[in-house]
């Protein structure tokens, strides 16, 4: 706690709460005392202290700030903070999954859903934690052992979490980076079967249409003349054959050698391997000084993808069939907005679009001025969501369309999502394309940015996490950003085997899916029932400036209600839709779901241990004073010293234009100390 000397006062100690209660008092130099340790009961709390805004010429002692400011860091930027939100919030999701379930499920009528189940999860968890995580300029593990240290396993959860996606999530980056490396050549290595990684149901429509104009029939990756494929009845033979196109047979057989299922590990792919370190060097060149680097690169990785899908939509409009795709991608059906389906899926889909509850949004917040409007940048990157999905799906069912056009299918024969679309479809389309090389570069680079972006934030709630809990590490920051990655490196060998596609739709299905949502429920109930809505709103307009009553009455109802249910509803979807993982045709064994199952639930594991070691550890009092006790935040919750207080005001590299918020207590001729008395 560092010490202000107020002109015209005696001394003042810096505040470290700005939380106000029912047990609240307020104590005037000089007049009533503070209650002693044998009336404060059996548990013993120090006093917090309510902080005074300053709009009077102050000297400020700055040693402490300073050393804070070098050991944990800080957006250098104006615009960091909100660009490595959006590059978090907008990730591949929004690509490779968003038009496809607004295709399947009603076209421009899911849109509906979709902004309704953002008004109702989305958005008030992003508000929440981005508020609480900026109040307190803390990591989740360290913030919730001072917010609630009976749920401290809550932030150690979100850590885990973050830690085990942010394994499989740079194998993908990896995939992109390899077809990067493909796209750089006059001709794409999948345009054509080739005989060392086709197989026979290897079908290139290119070819085919070639051989057609000669008047042949394109079979077994041959083109037959007219007369032996009018005796062999070829044509016919061609139309009931199992097809694959170059770009599937590419991907699964050259890029990833599937095996035959997750029991068979098969070798390591040495290329594979390449090309996850690079990702890895990759993430950790721009994470090794924390958020003074990666501040910087979010200005190009999460700007540059719009740029690609403006580029790519103006040139997807532009084929035959484009209208067709974008048709069966918009035109709406609302009777299907009478299903439990539709909207189950737009609440799993606005849920995991914005990653609540991974530790993500509270750890980029953290490095945030205090004094920053954070509702604001709740609302910008909420709905640069939403229109992001949506013109992405234009982008993304434009080419489909050409892609259904060219091959004379219907659009829902050939549109895919997830992996499928980014490494099979978009690639045969590419391949198709005039200068098609350009086009594959642009599309993976494209990947490749956006995939970044919510890797930089993983990594980044990992390494905040640990440097909260070991704050003697923070000068050494440079160092535990290079061994998390080469953990991370290590951890990810086995998505490189031949069997490494399995293991990733294993982890992806079970590794953020119901723990997360349990741990948004818990999160949600904590802030707005345990330690109080109106007191969490406080704290909030303490750090962007009063609201009116309806603001603050409905951010009330939707964390104390709204909320919860939603996410309620989602959990339960989310077990009523379980089935077993399989891939294709493919069915997981047991063991691997038993697998899963014991990765999804190690994070509960993780806050029912914690929950348990907390009440056993402390020795005195009966079990509900210490479930009582524990449920309090500690005596040193509230918000972090702003290291950029002067006497001109609050300086915060222009975000807050340097206004100071004014209250009652602004004063500086009296000097007044508030404190906060515990309900036991």
């Amino acid at each position: 706690m560092s010490r202000l000397t107020v002109k015209g006062t005696d001394s003042y100690y810096f505040p470290r709460s700005q939380s106000a209660s029912s047990h609240s008092q307020f104590f005037i130099a000089g007049g009533q005392g503070q209650k002693t340790d044998e009336e404060e009961g059996t548990f013993l709390r120090k006093n917090s202290e309510l902080p005074l805004s300053i709009n009077e010429a102050c000297e400020y002692d700055e040693s402490t700030e300073k050393t804070n400011e070098v050991e944990r860091g800080n957006w250098t930027g104006k615009y960091d903070f909100i660009l490595s939100l959006l590059g978090y919030s907008v990730g591949l999701g929004n690509i490779w999954r968003f038009p496809y379930l607004c295709y399947s499920n009603g076209g421009g009528a899911f849109v509906i859903p979709f902004v309704i189940m953002m008004l109702l999860a989305g958005l008030p968890l992003m508000f929440m934690e981005l508020a609480i995580g900026q109040y307190a300029n803390l990591g989740p593990a360290a913030l919730f052992e001072r917010f609630c240290p009976l749920f401290q396993g809550i932030g150690y959860g979100m850590v885990l979490i973050s830690c085990t996606v942010m394994l499989y999530y740079n194998m993908i980056i990896a995939w992109t980076l390899f077809y990067t490396f493909a796209s750089w050549s006059r001709k794409l290595p999948w345009e054509n079967c080739e005989p060392g990684w086709s197989t026979a149901a290897c079908y290139s429509y290119q070819a085919a249409d070639e051989c057609a104009k000669r008047n042949g029939t394109y079979y077994n990756k041959t083109c037959v003349d007219y007369e032996t494929s009018v005796s062999l009845n070829l044509s016919t033979i061609v139309k009931t054959m199992v097809k694959k196109t170059p770009a599937d047979e590419y991907f699964l057989h050259y890029v990833l050698d599937i095996s035959r299922g997750i029991e068979d590990t098969g070798e390591v792919k040495w290329y594979l391997v390449l090309c996850l370190l690079l990702a890895w060097i990759i993430v950790f060149g721009c994470l090794f000084k924390g958020v003074q680097t990666s501040g910087k690169v979010v200005y190009f990785t999460a700007l540059f993808p719009y740029l690609v899908l403006v580029i790519m939509f103006f040139r997807g409009v532009t084929l035959p069939g484009a209208k067709e795709g974008i048709l069966w991608y918009i035109t709406p059906d609302w009777s299907r907005l009478a299903k439990a389906q539709v909207w189950g899926d737009a609440a799993v889909q606005i849920f995991f679009a914005l990653s609540p509850a991974w530790g993500g949004l509270i750890t980029l917040s953290s490095y945030n001025p205090f004094y920053n409007n954070c509702y604001k940048d709740a609302l910008i990157v909420s709905i640069s969501n939403i229109l992001t999905s949506i013109f992405a799906g234009f982008v993304i069912f434009s080419v489909i369309g050409y892609l259904a056009h060219e091959l004379n299918m219907d659009v829902e024969h050939v549109v895919d999502q997830g992996a499928g679309l980014a490494f099979i479809v978009y690639p045969e389309v590419v391949a198709r394309l005039p200068i098609a090389p350009l086009w594959a570069f642009l599309f993976f680079i494209m990947l490749l940015t956006l995939g970044l972006d919510s890797q930089f934030t993983l990594l980044e709630c990992v390494t905040t996490g640990i440097l909260d809990c070991f704050p003697v590490l923070r000068g050494k920051k440079t160092i535990v950003v290079l061994i998390v990655s080469i953990f991370g490196f290590f951890g990810g060998i086995i998505f490189t085997t031949r069997s490494g596609v399995y293991w990733l739709e294993l982890f992806d299905k079970y590794a953020a899916n119901f723990s997360v949502l349990l741990i948004a429920i818990f999160e949600c109930l904590l802030i707005s029932w345990n330690y109080g809505t109106q007191r969490f709103i406080n704290d909030i307009e303490n750090m962007i400036g009063p609201r009116n009553r309806a603001w603050a009455f409905f951010w009330t109802i939707m964390w104390k209600y709204f909320t919860p249910a939603a996410l309620l509803f989602i959990l339960f979807f989310n077990w009523i839709e379980y089935e077993p993982l399989k891939s294709g045709d493919y069915v997981f064994p047991g063991w691997a779901n038993a697998i899963g199952w014991i990765i999804a639930f190690q994070p509960l594991v993780v806050i029912v241990g914690v929950l348990i070691w907390k009440l056993i550890s402390l020795s005195k009092g009966t079990v509900k004073e210490r479930f009582i006790f524990l449920l309090s935040p500690r005596d040193d919750w509230g918000p972090a010293i702003d290291p950029k207080i002067t006497s001109d005001g609050i300086e915060e590299n222009g975000v807050n234009g340097g206004v100071v918020r004014e209250n009652f207590l602004d004063n500086s001729h009296i000097n007044i100390t508030y404190t906060f008395e515990s309900s036991i």
